[in-house]
């Protein structure tokens, strides 16, 4: 007996034209996209920067800032990505109304309102704060290494570009002498009336990578000379010194100034720096940080540096966390890369000024430190901040505070990692690096939003 299979006939007409709003489910991500960016978000920052009446009509914003939100968040970032996207998948072909922006006016748009769009962050943490999603009472930070748009192979350190500069320099000589030479030859075979300001391929290449190498190495001495009167100044107003000692031990260090021979700068991305990854293998990037609420993974403040160390992250953060949601946390929790005496001082000013108490790794004990304070009994009064971190943390409930840090931090960069590829960064730049940061946490932060309440919950929230 053959077996009955259902009709399929993919030559069949349709009656009446298809819909594409009844492809997409109703509680769709995509829909929550679309009702967040026409209903709640605030678009007047870009809509002012069309002031030019001339030339063609550009994308609507509504339009672009829908496909980008939705691409960020689920990890189509690439604007050629996007295009493709706006054809073949359904999602993206309903969000855009069919309409199909070609990749590099997806790309001119996030570049020329990246700020704007980092700024979306800010919007959707007031949902989330309006939806219940964040108390504040306990908070991590952390930092992750955000792989740059630059491969560690075209860094150069300071000791390298000095030989190479002397090669290249010397090349460009003989190379000059060549073409003299070849002039000459070609003056006494054709005549002095042609054009010779021809400049031969080989010479022209060599000549910009010596400009482009001239330029690397000004600007590390630069940071070099930066670095010594910075240092310069902070021991003279640490030693009360006049104006004119001031004045004077800046411009000797200055002078004596020189970079390391290991200090390395990125000709593809100059402003990212070679860190070492959780892999353990080293690679162009800058360090992304983040405070998360323990609620519901909200991320309530973020930020990079071009610094791959932690600790000048700490009171900046926790300051940044606060001036976004208006509320001092309750606990900030912190690994030992925040370790230093300078935050655990300013730490304890925090606390006595808001109440947040902070809970921070003290980190390995070296030679020297001062033996750990025991954690019952009272304190002594000549301990140290680290020594009273130290003891907190083994305490009962400092223990099991701390505990809770690596569950509430730790997961949300994994999530970004995998569901958004956040740990990969498409612009170049510091300042580009912190709005596409930004951009990547208010999409997360829409994702959790969108998981909490539905399609249907947006409808009562509004933006304080």
């Amino acid at each position: 007996m053959d077996k009955t299979f259902r009709a399929f006939d993919p030559g069949q007409d349709l009656l009446l034209p298809p819909s594409l709003d009844e492809w997409l489910p109703g509680d769709h991500l995509a829909r929550f996209i679309a009702d967040l960016v026409d209903e709640h978000l605030d678009l007047s920052r870009i809509h002012a920067a069309y002031t030019n009446r001339k030339g063609g009509p550009p994308f609507d914003p509504p339009l672009m800032v829908r496909i980008l939100l939705y691409g960020y968040t689920t990890g189509v970032r690439s604007s050629r990505k996007i295009e493709a996207a706006c054809v073949d998948v359904v999602a993206f072909r309903w969000l855009a109304a069919g309409t199909v922006p070609d990749f590099r006016s997806v790309a001119r748009f996030r570049k020329r309102h990246l700020s704007a769009l980092g700024h979306l962050f800010v919007q959707a943490l007031a949902l989330c704060q309006a939806a219940g999603m964040v108390s504040l009472g306990r908070v991590a930070l952390d930092g992750t290494k955000l792989r740059a748009n630059a491969s560690r192979r075209k860094a150069m350190s300071y000791a390298r570009m000095s030989e190479r500069e002397k090669i290249l320099a010397q090349e460009v000589s003989d190379l000059l002498g060549q073409a003299e030479d070849l002039d000459a030859a070609e003056d006494a075979a054709f005549g002095k009336d042609r054009r010779g300001d021809e400049l031969p391929q080989e010479l022209a290449r060599r000549e910009s990578r010596l400009v482009t190498l001239r330029e690397a190495k000004a600007a590390l001495e630069q940071q070099a000379r930066d670095r010594a009167e910075d240092r310069a100044r902070a021991t003279a107003a640490a030693k009360d010194e006049d104006d004119d000692v001031t004045a004077q031990r800046v411009a000797d260090a200055v002078g004596k100034a020189v970079p390391r021979p290991k200090a390395q700068r990125n000709f593809t991305d100059p402003e990212s720096r070679i860190m070492k990854t959780s892999d353990g293998s080293f690679h162009q990037c800058y360090n992304g940080q983040a405070v998360v609420d323990a609620d519901h993974q909200v991320i309530v403040a973020t930020g990079v540096t071009d610094c791959a160390a932690d600790v000048g992250a700490l009171i900046p953060m926790v300051e940044q966390a606060v001036e976004n949601t208006g509320q001092a946390p309750a606990q900030v929790l912190a690994d030992a890369g925040y370790t230093s005496e300078d935050n655990l001082t300013q730490a304890e000013q925090v606390t006595a000024e808001t109440g947040t108490e902070f809970f921070i790794a003290p980190g390995r004990t070296t030679h020297g430190d001062p033996v750990p304070v025991a954690p019952r009994g009272r304190i002594p009064k000549n301990a140290t901040p680290k020594q009273k971190m130290a003891r907190k943390l083994k305490t009962k409930k400092g223990h099991q505070v701390y505990a809770r840090r690596k569950v509430i931090v730790e997961p949300v960069f994994g999530q970004m990692g995998t569901l958004q590829n956040g740990q990969h960064l498409l612009l170049r730049g510091l300042e580009q690096a912190r709005s596409e940061w930004s951009l990547l946490a208010a999409c997360h932060n829409l994702r959790k939003l969108h998981r909490h309440l539905g399609i249907d919950g947006l409808a009562g929230l509004a933006i304080s």
